[in-house]
């Protein structure tokens, strides 16, 4: 009898975990997820991580995600990132 193994899509992983914060401007995003997970001792954890995305529409009209950005896209991508650490930091220090 063959085993059958699901690999787990990263949109599927995504879902599992919880979405913390998001900054946006304009299409380009930065969305800081709550993760939780175990460590080296087998005790649960959370950490979080942060995922950089443009929104764009399709030949269909259709609004779509991608991390590939643009030239004009990189002043942007440095805004989302910054409030994004900028977050993070100011949260650990509370």
């Amino acid at each position: 009898i063959a085993a059958e193994i699901k690999r787990e899509s990263k949109e599927e992983k995504m879902n599992e975990n919880e979405i913390e914060k998001k900054f946006s401007t304009g299409v380009v995003s930065a969305t800081i997820w709550k993760n939780k997970g175990t460590d080296k001792e087998g005790k649960e954890t959370e950490f979080r991580t942060i995922t950089i995305d443009r929104r764009y529409q399709d030949k269909n009209e259709e609004w779509k995600s991608t991390s590939s950005m643009r030239i004009n896209d990189l002043p942007k991508v440095v805004l989302v990132s910054n409030k994004a650490y900028e977050y993070l930091v100011l949260k650990d220090a509370e």
